[in-house]
């Protein structure tokens, strides 16, 4: 066995699934992750299609089959806890209707974010907790935690039942957004199929050693995504938790939404960290470590890459992430 080296598919949206196809190829890439819902639309699944026919969902399964590859992960990032009810229920909906698609596809992983939920019972956005100081904030923990247990509980059954695992990025705005609190939703949910996509992206920024999580979490880690961070000059004056950025204009082309009424704002100008091509934030031994301390948990684990390096065109970036993570792969 050996690691399944890939990408996510969300960079070439405006390809066809063929195209996109096509382009992984190229690239020597055999691995591919597909967006199901949640923040972003999903072009190269027809999640409707293929929930009701086994045909079509033949026919689409053949479209990687027929260039040698394999359609690793089921893509569905949103905030399934989100009190807007434009956002939360949308998402729930899509993350469950993924893992049933995932499981009659046969697809053994759906990758997801925990959510975050409002501060209280009668909160309308969300709020998301850190450093908790001011022993307030450990009330509202509290029942975002309880909340998040009980919807979790829910998951981790349905994914039991669909024979697929359900892997949450360690991201940013969501209750689990580390390995400590991955593992704490894991133990307080009592679940069996639910685990880490080990994005390290956003462990980077935060100052975390990502090598250190991979090992502490062990077998919690399911999945990957090849992703790299760099931290810029703007990290002196701001630190890594920084609010200076900038409403997008409704009628911007090419906003990205992350819920009905509401998408991504604007980076600063001078911030203090961004995404950058696999091998470009860090060298390539580092990928190799990286890469070796993911085969130690399962040898043929599927590591995606993600990219969204904004100094690199769809395929340019791609390219050089494809080829850094080759040369890391190589050296094992």
């Amino acid at each position: 066995m050996a690691l399944k080296l890939g990408a996510y598919t969300a960079c070439l949206h405006d390809r066809t699934l063929p195209e996109a196809l096509d382009i992984l190829k190229a690239n020597g890439l055999t691995s591919v992750e597909v967006n199901t819902g949640g923040f972003i639309p999903s072009p190269h699944c027809p999640v409707d299609l293929l929930l009701s026919s086994a045909t079509a969902r033949e026919e689409y399964l053949a479209l990687f089959a027929e260039r040698g590859m394999e359609l690793t992960g089921l893509n569905c990032n949103g905030n399934p806890l989100n009190p807007l009810p434009g956002v939360g229920p949308k998402h729930a909906d899509d993350l469950r209707r993924t893992v049933r698609l995932a499981g009659l596809l046969g697809v053994r992983h759906v990758v997801t974010m925990s959510g975050t939920p409002g501060s209280d019972p009668d909160a309308k956005y969300p709020s998301w907790v850190v450093n908790p100081w001011d022993g307030v904030y450990m009330d509202v923990l509290d029942y975002q935690w309880g909340v998040a247990v009980e919807f979790w509980k829910e998951i981790d059954a349905l994914a039991r039942e669909n024979g697929v695992r359900v892997a949450i990025e360690m991201h940013p705005h969501n209750l689990v957004f580390s390995p400590v609190t991955l593992r704490r939703l894991v133990e307080e949910t009592g679940a069996t199929n639910v685990g880490a996509e080990m994005d390290p992206s956003h462990l980077m920024w935060q100052g975390m050693d990502v090598i250190a999580s991979i090992k502490w979490l062990g077998p919690l880690v399911f999945h990957a995504a090849a992703k790299d961070a760099t931290l810029c000059p703007g990290a002196d004056i701001r630190g890594v938790l920084d609010t200076s950025f900038t409403r997008v204009p409704a009628d911007a082309p090419g906003k990205v939404p992350t819920g009905y009424g509401f998408w991504c704002n604007a980076w600063p100008e001078n911030p203090a960290w961004k995404f950058v091509a696999v091998g470009l934030g860090n060298d390539v031994p580092f990928w190799t470590e990286f890469l070796g301390a993911l085969a130690e948990i399962d040898p043929d684990m599927a590591v995606n890459i993600e990219h969204e390096d904004a100094a690199y065109s769809q395929t340019d970036g791609l390219a050089l992430a494809a080829k850094n993570l080759h040369s890391a792969a190589a050296a094992l």
